[in-house]
């Protein structure tokens, strides 16, 4: 678990064929990018973007919000 780039230890990723990479909605695009550059610039291969599920919930207001 890392905060930004600056957390990666290249040591971390030598020997690895595989890395994974994921993210809260909170997470900056910013943030997430530059982790991907800082691996990449550690050896790294471009990564592959994958697809997430969709989700389609939404939420009411609760009622003492409601006009």
């Amino acid at each position: 678990l890392i905060d930004g780039p600056d957390d990666i230890n290249p040591e971390w990723i030598k020997n690895r064929t595989s890395i994974g990479i994921t993210a809260g909605a909170s997470a900056p695009e910013v943030l997430v990018r530059q982790v991907i550059d800082k691996l990449k610039a550690c050896g790294a291969q471009a990564p592959i973007e994958m697809a997430g599920t969709p989700e389609n919930i939404s939420f009411s207001l609760p009622k003492a919000l409601r006009i």
